[in-house]
């Protein structure tokens, strides 16, 4: 009996062999030759390394994880006005008030005029940077439509199509068309651009989702939703659209109260290689920033299986940290710091939303889940 149950293993030997690499991890029969656990091939290394309950890079869900090398964090603001179109100081009276509190860089945007940067040049050095800006101001019909221009190289005139749509696409393709950067201003300014109009522009990633101005309606009302739910509903059909907060401030001059547009009600810190325009482009294209009413991260950490994000703590302030994915469905909620989230189950993106306990807010920018049914992403 022995011996013929010894044959009989040695004849399914061969067809156990086959089921086993056909199990095995995609990738692992070229694991390079020699190669340790954590040795000879780091990247192997890091595709095949389980994550919680077994998440194994290659065959599960995983974050897009940036290239941070290299990097460092400046704050910015990216909408503000002067005398030269509707704002109540003069450029150089802006500027210094932004470099006075610490920001890193600004973009100067009146309506439809372009504040060309070289006559400020006195107040830039190396940790202050004006980058030329101009917000195109246009309408259709009685809806407003608003996109501002960054690192322009001169002013580029406002555009009017036949459709409300077309004409938000005539203007954000008239700042591509010079190598600009455009974002599309406070859409629930005047209801103007909702969701329906939003998800069919093409070619621009940066979209307000905080926008300074007490006349703008943020939250939405009514029936119509706030910015963040159409922030993720664009997210959710597959747009790689980046939220940003802005000051769009008007008034530097008198008294700073909630039915003013004064500065310093939103900005972004900007994850970049340098302060240089091109730069800080790329990284606000790319989604490596945060946009903050308040609330100031260390940093944000993303491996393929990790979401982190580290809070600066101020003061014996409390924090909430909310991991939002696909519909905008809250995943997790946390009050530790650092926040931290693992990816167990496939999302087409995951976002991280942190409210103090004064009630002011960052956003991290979506990371973007890859995996077996996802690999290439949101469009």
């Amino acid at each position: 009996m022995k011996r013929r149950r010894t044959r009989r293993f040695a004849l399914l030997a061969p067809v156990l062999a086959a089921v086993a690499a056909l199990a095995a991890p995609a990738g692992a029969q070229e694991r390079p030759a020699g190669a340790r656990a954590r040795g000879a091939s780091a990247a192997w290394a890091v595709a095949h390394e389980p994550g919680p309950a077994g998440l194994a890079g290659a065959s599960r869900p995983r974050f897009e994880a940036p290239d941070t090398a290299g990097t460092r964090w400046y704050k910015g603001n990216t909408h503000t006005h002067t005398l030269e179109s509707d704002g109540d100081s003069p450029p150089e009276v802006v500027a210094r008030w932004y470099r006075d509190h610490g920001y890193d860089f600004l973009v100067l945007s009146d309506h439809n005029v372009f504040t060309d940067p070289a006559a400020l040049e006195h107040l830039v050095d190396s940790t202050f940077l004006l980058i030329p800006g101009e917000e195109l101001t246009s309408s259709f019909e009685r809806s407003p439509v608003h996109v501002n221009g960054l690192n322009l190289p001169h002013v580029v005139e406002a555009r009017r199509g036949s459709t409300l749509v077309g004409t938000v696409q005539a203007n954000v393709d008239a700042v591509r068309e010079v190598e600009g950067v455009p974002h599309i201003n406070h859409p629930n300014f005047g209801w103007a651009l909702p969701y329906e109009v939003l998800a069919q522009v093409r070619n621009d990633r940066l979209l307000e989702i905080h926008n300074g101005h007490p006349t703008v309606h943020n939250e939405g009302g009514g029936d119509s939703p706030g910015m963040e739910e159409v922030w993720d509903r664009l997210l959710t059909g597959g747009k790689r659209i980046y939220g940003i907060a802005v000051d769009d401030a008007h008034h530097f001059q008198g008294e700073f109260s909630r039915d003013r547009a004064n500065p310093g009600r939103g900005w972004v810190a900007v994850r970049a290689r340098a302060l240089e325009p091109v730069a800080i482009m790329d990284a606000l294209e790319a989604g490596r920033f945060y946009a903050s009413t308040g609330v100031e991260l260390d940093d944000v950490v993303v491996s393929p299986a990790r979401l982190e994000v580290h809070i600066r703590q101020r003061g014996d302030f409390k924090y909430t940290t909310e991991f939002i994915g696909g519909g905008g469905r809250v995943l997790a909620r946390t009050g530790a710091n650092p926040a931290v989230f693992e990816l167990a189950a496939a999302e087409p993106y995951v976002r991280a939303r942190v409210r103090d306990s004064g009630g002011a807010m960052a956003w991290v920018q979506p990371v973007w889940v890859v995996g077996p049914k996802e690999d290439g992403g949101a469009r």
